[in-house]
Protein backbone atom coordinates (compact mmCIF):
# COMPACT_ATOMS: atom_id res chain seq x y z
CA UNK A 1 0.00 0.00 0.00
CA UNK A 2 1.14 3.33 -0.78
CA UNK A 3 1.39 6.19 1.29
CA UNK A 4 -0.80 8.87 1.81
CA UNK A 5 1.21 12.42 -0.36
CA UNK A 6 1.80 14.27 2.73
CA UNK A 7 3.45 11.54 4.46
CA UNK A 8 5.90 10.69 1.34
CA UNK A 9 6.48 14.59 0.78
CA UNK A 10 8.09 14.50 4.72
CA UNK A 11 9.79 11.62 4.53
CA UNK A 12 11.49 12.97 1.06
CA UNK A 13 11.79 15.96 2.92
CA UNK A 14 13.32 14.35 6.14
CA UNK A 15 15.86 12.60 3.97
CA UNK A 16 16.82 15.78 2.11
CA UNK A 17 17.37 17.77 5.23
CA UNK A 18 19.64 14.80 6.41
CA UNK A 19 21.80 14.52 3.00
CA UNK A 20 21.82 17.90 3.22
CA UNK A 21 23.41 18.64 6.60
CA UNK A 22 25.73 15.73 6.36
CA UNK A 23 27.37 17.60 3.58
CA UNK A 24 27.46 21.05 5.37
CA UNK A 25 28.69 18.94 8.99
CA UNK A 26 31.37 17.48 6.50
CA UNK A 27 32.48 20.65 4.84
CA UNK A 28 33.13 22.76 8.17
CA UNK A 29 34.30 19.40 10.49
CA UNK A 30 37.16 18.99 7.25
CA UNK A 31 37.72 22.79 7.61
CA UNK A 32 36.77 23.60 4.16
CA UNK A 33 34.46 26.37 5.10
CA UNK A 34 34.14 28.54 8.27
CA UNK A 35 30.68 29.07 7.72
CA UNK A 36 27.35 28.82 5.10
CA UNK A 37 24.01 29.25 5.01
CA UNK A 38 21.60 26.62 2.76
CA UNK A 39 18.24 27.51 1.60
CA UNK A 40 16.12 24.53 -0.20
CA UNK A 41 12.63 25.43 -2.23
CA UNK A 42 10.34 22.85 -3.22
CA UNK A 43 7.30 24.44 -5.81
CA UNK A 44 8.09 28.01 -3.30
CA UNK A 45 8.08 25.89 -0.25
CA UNK A 46 11.13 26.54 2.21
CA UNK A 47 11.59 22.83 2.63
CA UNK A 48 15.00 22.98 4.35
CA UNK A 49 17.18 25.75 5.92
CA UNK A 50 20.25 25.73 7.65
CA UNK A 51 22.78 28.43 8.99
CA UNK A 52 25.77 26.84 10.24
CA UNK A 53 29.21 27.46 11.38
CA UNK A 54 30.85 31.10 11.98
CA UNK A 55 30.23 34.19 10.17
CA UNK A 56 33.16 35.74 12.12
CA UNK A 57 35.48 33.42 13.44
CA UNK A 58 37.96 35.76 14.78
CA UNK A 59 35.44 37.65 16.46
CA UNK A 60 33.15 34.01 17.61
CA UNK A 61 30.05 34.65 15.71
CA UNK A 62 27.72 31.90 14.45
CA UNK A 63 26.29 32.12 11.15
CA UNK A 64 22.62 33.12 11.12
CA UNK A 65 20.08 33.00 8.39
CA UNK A 66 19.92 37.02 8.06
CA UNK A 67 23.59 37.46 7.35
CA UNK A 68 24.79 39.49 4.58
CA UNK A 69 27.45 37.69 2.19
CA UNK A 70 29.49 39.90 -0.39
CA UNK A 71 27.69 38.16 -3.28
CA UNK A 72 30.62 38.94 -6.50
CA UNK A 73 28.58 37.31 -9.48
CA UNK A 74 25.70 36.37 -7.61
CA UNK A 75 25.26 40.22 -8.62
CA UNK A 76 24.66 39.30 -12.36
CA UNK A 77 21.59 37.77 -12.40
CA UNK A 78 19.73 40.55 -10.42
CA UNK A 79 21.31 42.94 -12.88
CA UNK A 80 20.66 41.41 -15.97
CA UNK A 81 16.70 40.89 -14.20
CA UNK A 82 17.01 44.65 -14.22
CA UNK A 83 18.11 45.38 -17.79
CA UNK A 84 15.67 43.07 -18.87
CA UNK A 85 12.96 44.99 -17.08
CA UNK A 86 14.24 48.39 -19.31
CA UNK A 87 13.76 45.73 -22.05
CA UNK A 88 10.17 44.92 -21.52
CA UNK A 89 9.38 48.33 -21.08
CA UNK A 90 10.91 49.15 -24.62
CA UNK A 91 13.63 51.25 -23.30
CA UNK A 92 16.77 49.32 -24.32
CA UNK A 93 16.66 47.24 -26.92
CA UNK A 94 18.55 43.30 -26.74
CA UNK A 95 19.99 44.33 -30.50
CA UNK A 96 20.88 47.82 -29.65
CA UNK A 97 24.60 49.03 -30.09
CA UNK A 98 26.56 49.81 -26.33
CA UNK A 99 27.75 53.14 -28.03
CA UNK A 100 23.58 54.46 -27.81
CA UNK A 101 24.49 55.24 -24.10
CA UNK A 102 27.85 54.90 -23.90
CA UNK A 103 29.92 56.65 -26.94
CA UNK A 104 33.31 56.41 -25.93
CA UNK A 105 33.19 52.54 -25.22
CA UNK A 106 34.54 51.31 -28.67
CA UNK A 107 36.89 48.61 -27.69
CA UNK A 108 38.36 47.16 -31.75
CA UNK A 109 39.52 43.70 -32.58
CA UNK A 110 43.19 42.52 -32.67
CA UNK A 111 43.61 43.82 -36.31
CA UNK A 112 42.31 47.44 -35.17
CA UNK A 113 38.90 47.04 -36.51
CA UNK A 114 35.68 48.10 -35.51
CA UNK A 115 33.08 45.96 -33.55
CA UNK A 116 29.63 45.92 -32.74
CA UNK A 117 28.55 44.98 -29.39
CA UNK A 118 24.91 45.09 -28.61
CA UNK A 119 22.99 44.47 -25.33
CA UNK A 120 22.50 40.36 -25.46
CA UNK A 121 26.60 40.18 -26.85
CA UNK A 122 26.81 41.54 -22.68
CA UNK A 123 24.29 39.52 -21.28
CA UNK A 124 25.57 36.04 -22.84
CA UNK A 125 29.33 36.47 -22.50
CA UNK A 126 29.41 36.63 -25.85
CA UNK A 127 30.60 40.39 -26.73
CA UNK A 128 34.53 39.55 -26.66
CA UNK A 129 35.82 40.96 -23.78
CA UNK A 130 37.60 39.00 -20.87
CA UNK A 131 38.31 39.49 -17.14
CA UNK A 132 41.69 40.38 -15.91
CA UNK A 133 42.27 36.89 -13.98
CA UNK A 134 42.62 35.32 -16.85
CA UNK A 135 46.23 34.27 -17.38
CA UNK A 136 46.24 34.07 -21.03
CA UNK A 137 44.95 37.75 -21.39
CA UNK A 138 47.55 40.07 -19.78
CA UNK A 139 46.16 42.59 -22.22
CA UNK A 140 43.81 43.53 -18.99
CA UNK A 141 46.18 43.09 -16.82
CA UNK A 142 48.50 45.99 -18.60
CA UNK A 143 45.32 47.90 -18.79
CA UNK A 144 44.67 47.77 -15.38
CA UNK A 145 41.32 46.39 -15.88
CA UNK A 146 39.35 45.96 -12.74
CA UNK A 147 37.03 43.08 -12.22
CA UNK A 148 34.77 44.66 -9.71
CA UNK A 149 36.51 43.22 -6.30
CA UNK A 150 39.46 45.57 -5.65
CA UNK A 151 40.61 48.64 -6.34
CA UNK A 152 38.27 50.86 -3.83
CA UNK A 153 37.42 54.50 -5.17
CA UNK A 154 37.23 53.57 -8.76
CA UNK A 155 35.20 55.08 -11.31
CA UNK A 156 32.79 53.51 -13.38
CA UNK A 157 34.00 55.92 -16.19
CA UNK A 158 37.51 55.08 -15.84
CA UNK A 159 37.23 51.64 -16.39
CA UNK A 160 35.25 51.51 -18.59
CA UNK A 161 38.28 53.56 -20.23
CA UNK A 162 40.89 51.25 -19.68
CA UNK A 163 38.50 48.30 -20.63
CA UNK A 164 38.13 49.56 -24.45
CA UNK A 165 42.24 50.22 -24.71
CA UNK A 166 42.76 46.64 -24.54
CA UNK A 167 41.39 44.96 -27.85
CA UNK A 168 38.42 42.05 -27.74
CA UNK A 169 38.98 38.87 -27.70
CA UNK A 170 37.05 37.48 -30.84
CA UNK A 171 34.02 39.51 -33.42
CA UNK A 172 31.26 39.75 -30.53
CA UNK A 173 28.99 37.46 -31.00
CA UNK A 174 31.52 34.55 -33.09
CA UNK A 175 32.17 32.80 -29.49
CA UNK A 176 32.14 32.80 -25.77
CA UNK A 177 34.15 34.33 -22.69
CA UNK A 178 33.28 35.12 -18.92
CA UNK A 179 33.77 38.55 -18.83
CA UNK A 180 33.24 42.15 -17.65
CA UNK A 181 30.42 42.59 -19.86
CA UNK A 182 28.11 42.96 -16.77
CA UNK A 183 29.45 46.13 -15.48
CA UNK A 184 29.63 47.37 -19.14
CA UNK A 185 25.68 46.42 -19.26
CA UNK A 186 25.52 48.38 -15.11
CA UNK A 187 27.03 51.21 -17.18
CA UNK A 188 24.03 51.35 -19.76
CA UNK A 189 21.57 51.23 -16.98
CA UNK A 190 23.12 54.06 -15.17
CA UNK A 191 22.70 55.99 -18.74
CA UNK A 192 19.92 55.14 -19.27
CA UNK A 193 17.71 55.72 -15.78
CA UNK A 194 19.61 58.63 -15.16
CA UNK A 195 20.48 57.32 -11.62
CA UNK A 196 23.34 55.07 -10.10
CA UNK A 197 23.10 51.37 -10.93
CA UNK A 198 22.11 50.71 -7.29
CA UNK A 199 19.21 52.98 -7.66
CA UNK A 200 18.11 51.38 -10.16
CA UNK A 201 18.44 47.60 -9.15
CA UNK A 202 16.28 49.05 -5.61
CA UNK A 203 13.65 50.59 -8.26
CA UNK A 204 13.33 47.67 -10.78
CA UNK A 205 14.19 44.34 -8.62
CA UNK A 206 14.74 44.28 -4.94
CA UNK A 207 12.09 46.74 -3.97
CA UNK A 208 9.33 45.20 -5.86
CA UNK A 209 9.93 42.16 -3.99
CA UNK A 210 9.45 44.04 -0.25
CA UNK A 211 13.70 42.95 -0.01
CA UNK A 212 15.98 44.93 1.84
CA UNK A 213 19.32 43.38 2.33
CA UNK A 214 20.70 43.22 -0.59
CA UNK A 215 22.41 46.19 -2.53
CA UNK A 216 25.33 47.66 -3.76
CA UNK A 217 26.25 48.97 0.34
CA UNK A 218 25.72 47.01 3.36
CA UNK A 219 22.97 48.02 5.54
CA UNK A 220 23.84 46.36 8.59
CA UNK A 221 27.97 46.03 9.17
CA UNK A 222 26.88 43.60 12.23
CA UNK A 223 25.68 41.18 10.15
CA UNK A 224 28.29 40.78 7.27
CA UNK A 225 30.38 37.94 7.19
CA UNK A 226 34.02 38.15 7.16
CA UNK A 227 35.47 37.16 4.01
CA UNK A 228 37.75 33.82 4.07
CA UNK A 229 39.85 31.86 1.27
CA UNK A 230 41.17 28.62 1.23
CA UNK A 231 44.41 27.31 2.56
CA UNK A 232 45.42 24.93 5.45
CA UNK A 233 44.87 23.61 7.80
CA UNK A 234 41.76 26.19 7.98
CA UNK A 235 41.12 28.67 5.19
CA UNK A 236 42.84 32.04 5.82
CA UNK A 237 41.26 35.65 6.99
CA UNK A 238 41.53 37.94 3.89
CA UNK A 239 43.13 41.44 4.83
CA UNK A 240 43.05 44.58 3.13
CA UNK A 241 43.64 43.16 -0.06
CA UNK A 242 44.29 39.11 -0.87
CA UNK A 243 45.28 37.33 -4.06
CA UNK A 244 44.03 33.73 -4.92
CA UNK A 245 45.19 31.86 -7.39
CA UNK A 246 42.32 30.03 -8.85
CA UNK A 247 41.94 27.63 -11.93
CA UNK A 248 41.70 30.50 -14.34
CA UNK A 249 44.55 32.65 -12.85
CA UNK A 250 45.19 34.98 -9.98
CA UNK A 251 42.00 36.37 -8.66
CA UNK A 252 42.52 39.96 -6.42
CA UNK A 253 39.95 40.91 -3.81
CA UNK A 254 39.65 43.97 -1.68
CA UNK A 255 36.84 42.96 1.05
CA UNK A 256 36.81 46.31 2.18
CA UNK A 257 35.63 48.18 -1.83
CA UNK A 258 31.56 47.45 -0.76
CA UNK A 259 32.41 50.20 2.37
CA UNK A 260 33.43 52.88 -0.38
CA UNK A 261 30.59 54.47 -1.49
CA UNK A 262 33.19 56.24 -4.08
CA UNK A 263 33.40 52.78 -5.84
CA UNK A 264 31.70 51.93 -8.91
CA UNK A 265 28.76 49.92 -8.52
CA UNK A 266 29.91 46.81 -10.57
CA UNK A 267 27.52 45.37 -12.35
CA UNK A 268 29.74 41.49 -12.42
CA UNK A 269 30.78 41.47 -8.53
CA UNK A 270 29.40 44.74 -6.50
CA UNK A 271 26.71 43.65 -4.39
CA UNK A 272 25.62 42.16 -1.14
CA UNK A 273 23.13 40.36 0.16
CA UNK A 274 21.39 37.70 2.18
CA UNK A 275 20.62 33.87 1.15
CA UNK A 276 17.10 34.81 1.61
CA UNK A 277 16.94 37.56 -0.52
CA UNK A 278 18.60 35.45 -2.95
CA UNK A 279 16.60 32.64 -3.02
CA UNK A 280 13.25 34.95 -3.21
CA UNK A 281 14.95 36.54 -6.41
CA UNK A 282 15.67 33.36 -8.42
CA UNK A 283 12.09 31.66 -6.76
CA UNK A 284 10.68 34.60 -8.82
CA UNK A 285 12.29 33.36 -11.99
CA UNK A 286 11.26 29.77 -11.65
CA UNK A 287 7.80 31.10 -10.95
CA UNK A 288 7.91 32.62 -14.30
CA UNK A 289 8.82 36.65 -13.23
CA UNK A 290 5.50 37.84 -11.65
CA UNK A 291 5.77 40.56 -10.40
CA UNK A 292 9.02 41.66 -12.05
CA UNK A 293 8.74 40.24 -15.70
CA UNK A 294 6.21 37.99 -18.08
CA UNK A 295 6.47 34.38 -18.72
CA UNK A 296 7.66 35.06 -22.51
CA UNK A 297 10.63 36.97 -21.69
CA UNK A 298 11.76 34.45 -18.39
CA UNK A 299 11.20 31.72 -20.60
CA UNK A 300 13.50 33.31 -23.29
CA UNK A 301 16.42 34.13 -20.78
CA UNK A 302 15.81 30.46 -19.15
CA UNK A 303 16.93 28.62 -22.86
CA UNK A 304 20.62 28.73 -24.48
CA UNK A 305 21.02 32.33 -25.92
CA UNK A 306 24.76 32.15 -26.35
CA UNK A 307 24.27 30.81 -30.15
CA UNK A 308 25.87 27.36 -28.69
CA UNK A 309 29.43 28.46 -28.35
CA UNK A 310 29.60 27.88 -24.68
CA UNK A 311 29.22 24.19 -25.02
CA UNK A 312 32.58 24.44 -26.86
CA UNK A 313 34.27 25.76 -23.88
CA UNK A 314 32.12 23.29 -21.35
CA UNK A 315 29.98 20.24 -22.63
CA UNK A 316 26.66 20.30 -22.26
CA UNK A 317 26.21 23.98 -20.82
CA UNK A 318 24.92 26.89 -22.23
CA UNK A 319 24.44 30.36 -21.31
CA UNK A 320 21.03 32.21 -21.38
CA UNK A 321 20.66 35.64 -19.97
CA UNK A 322 22.50 36.13 -16.62
CA UNK A 323 23.04 32.66 -15.74
CA UNK A 324 24.38 29.33 -17.52
CA UNK A 325 21.43 26.58 -19.15
CA UNK A 326 22.39 22.83 -18.85
CA UNK A 327 21.70 21.69 -22.56
CA UNK A 328 22.60 18.12 -21.88
CA UNK A 329 23.08 16.87 -18.63
CA UNK A 330 25.14 13.66 -19.96
CA UNK A 331 27.49 16.04 -21.25
CA UNK A 332 28.24 18.28 -18.64
CA UNK A 333 28.20 15.25 -15.93
CA UNK A 334 25.44 16.70 -13.48
CA UNK A 335 22.99 15.11 -11.73
CA UNK A 336 20.46 18.45 -12.92
CA UNK A 337 18.03 18.32 -15.88
CA UNK A 338 18.49 19.65 -18.82
CA UNK A 339 16.75 23.49 -18.20
CA UNK A 340 18.23 23.38 -14.93
CA UNK A 341 19.58 27.41 -13.90
CA UNK A 342 23.30 27.89 -12.64
CA UNK A 343 26.05 30.15 -11.73
CA UNK A 344 27.93 31.19 -8.24
CA UNK A 345 30.14 33.79 -6.87
CA UNK A 346 33.33 34.02 -6.30
CA UNK A 347 33.60 34.85 -2.38
CA UNK A 348 32.05 31.36 -2.15
CA UNK A 349 28.57 31.07 -3.13
CA UNK A 350 26.62 28.58 -5.28
CA UNK A 351 22.97 28.70 -6.49
CA UNK A 352 20.74 26.16 -8.96
CA UNK A 353 16.95 26.64 -9.87
CA UNK A 354 15.79 23.17 -11.48
CA UNK A 355 12.78 23.94 -12.77
CA UNK A 356 11.81 20.25 -13.74
CA UNK A 357 11.73 19.62 -9.96
CA UNK A 358 10.43 22.99 -8.81
CA UNK A 359 13.51 23.32 -6.71
CA UNK A 360 15.79 26.90 -5.98
CA UNK A 361 18.87 26.00 -4.05
CA UNK A 362 21.23 28.90 -2.71
CA UNK A 363 24.01 27.81 -0.83
CA UNK A 364 26.08 31.03 0.54
CA UNK A 365 29.42 30.39 2.66
CA UNK A 366 31.99 32.87 3.63
CA UNK A 367 34.88 30.94 2.24
CA UNK A 368 36.49 31.63 -1.54
CA UNK A 369 37.02 29.08 -4.10
CA UNK A 370 35.75 26.10 -1.80
CA UNK A 371 32.24 27.42 -1.61
CA UNK A 372 32.35 28.39 -5.28
CA UNK A 373 33.27 25.64 -7.08
CA UNK A 374 35.01 22.96 -4.13
CA UNK A 375 34.07 19.49 -3.16
CA UNK A 376 31.05 21.15 -0.65
CA UNK A 377 29.01 22.72 -4.33
CA UNK A 378 29.20 18.73 -5.33
CA UNK A 379 28.38 17.28 -1.92
CA UNK A 380 25.33 19.41 -1.67
CA UNK A 381 24.15 18.81 -5.24
CA UNK A 382 24.83 14.97 -5.08
CA UNK A 383 22.86 15.08 -1.68
CA UNK A 384 19.91 16.19 -2.74
CA UNK A 385 19.40 14.76 -6.14
CA UNK A 386 20.48 11.33 -3.82
CA UNK A 387 17.30 12.79 -1.83
CA UNK A 388 14.90 13.23 -4.34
Amino acid sequence: MSLPLEMADADRNSSLAAAVDAAITSALDDKRLVGTVVLIARDGELVHRRAAGLADREGGLPMREDTIFRLASITKPIVTIAAMRLVEQGRIGLDDPVTRWLPDFRPRLPDDSEAIIRIRHLMTHTSGLSYSFFEDDDAYARAGVSDGLAEPGLTLAENLRRIASAPLRFAPGSDWQYSVAMDILGGVIEAETGVPLGEAVAELVTKPLGLADTAFSVRDRSRLAAAYMDASPEPALMGEEALVMSLMGPIRFAPSRIFDPASYHSGGAGMAGTAGNILAILDTIRRGGAPLLSTETVGMMMTDQAGGHRQQHEPGSGFGFGWSVITNPAEAGVPFPKGTLKWGGVYGHSWFIDPVNGLTVVALTNTTLEGMWGKFTVDLREAIYAAL
